[in-house]
């Protein structure tokens, strides 16, 4: 029995994604994977060379399985944005033609208050090779320029596809921002990292570290201020009063006596000169 195809996990209303002429099945496939990637699943193909449907497209595709059994088929760029409202075309090059020009980010903004008025939108992307032609561009409202290198700027069909589609991702109202990684163990409470930073202190004290009466306020505050940062954890702190103890419990050398080396040999004294 085959596993379900997974949906993909879209808004009720996005943009489509319009691939004009696609020369290879592979292309498709990881376009429809950065749609899935990105929350898109209306794809529309445009008279694509590779005999539709397609295993290769579903193997690159990486389990975008959904957005590709979706897809429709249409015989011109004029059919596949019949019932769009508003046109985007994604294109690098200039063109003797007077468009307003946007960036990705600011499409997408576009889109979402576009279409949290009803009103459907769409992107156009070439043909790999060349990129969409001037009788394609003309069919749209605006054209959508990515800031790139300008001596580099050329992308692959995915990557394209990619851009404007984490742009539209990111620009949702609903987008949580990232936080880090919440551990099981809380924060621990000051007082018991003030006691730990008391205790190391001391010890130092002891050990000679901190003997250089002008200099040990800097290096307290110093070094109680890396701590503080870190804001250690319960266990954190647990684990480290464990390595202090450790550290004290370990036999001290006799001054002058040999090191031992990591081999297990034993070094013979560095002698000042």
């Amino acid at each position: 029995m085959k596993p379900p195809i997974p949906r993909p996990v879209s808004d009720s209303v996005a943009p489509c994604v319009i691939l004009v002429w696609p020369q290879l099945a592979e292309n498709i496939g990881t376009a429809a994977r950065a749609m899935m990637n990105c929350g898109l699943s209306d794809l529309r193909l445009v008279r694509p060379r590779p005999v539709w449907p397609s295993e290769r497209a579903a193997q690159a595709s990486s389990g975008a399985d959904a957005v590709l059994a979706s897809a429709r088929l249409f015989d011109t760029s004029a059919d596949a944005i019949a019932d769009l409202r508003h046109v985007y075309a994604a294109s690098a090059r200039k063109r003797d033609m007077e468009k307003p020009v946007t960036t990705p980010r600011l499409a997408a903004a576009e889109m979402r208050a576009l279409i949290g008025r009803g009103e459907s939108c769409g992107i156009l992307f070439g043909p790999e090779r060349t990129g969409l032609e001037n009788d394609d561009i003309v069919l749209a409202d605006t054209v959508v320029a990515v800031p790139l290198n300008p001596l580099f700027s050329s992308l692959n069909l995915a990557q394209a596809v990619l851009l404007l589609g984490y742009e539209w991702f990111q620009a949702s109202p609903s987008l949580a921002p990232l936080k880090e990684n919440e551990g099981t163990s809380p924060p621990a409470p000051k007082g018991d990292l003030i006691n730990f930073l008391t205790r190391l202190e001391a010890e130092l004290d002891d050990c000679g570290f901190l003997r250089h009466p002008q200099m040990r306020p800097t290096m307290v505050r110093n070094i109680r201020n890396l701590f503080q940062r870190a804001a250690p954890t319960d266990q954190e702190l647990r684990t480290m009063h464990g390595v202090l103890t450790c550290l004290l419990q370990r036999p001290h050398r006799p001054p002058g006596s040999p090191e031992v080396s990591r081999d297990g040999g034993d070094k013979p004294p560095v002698e000042s000169v």
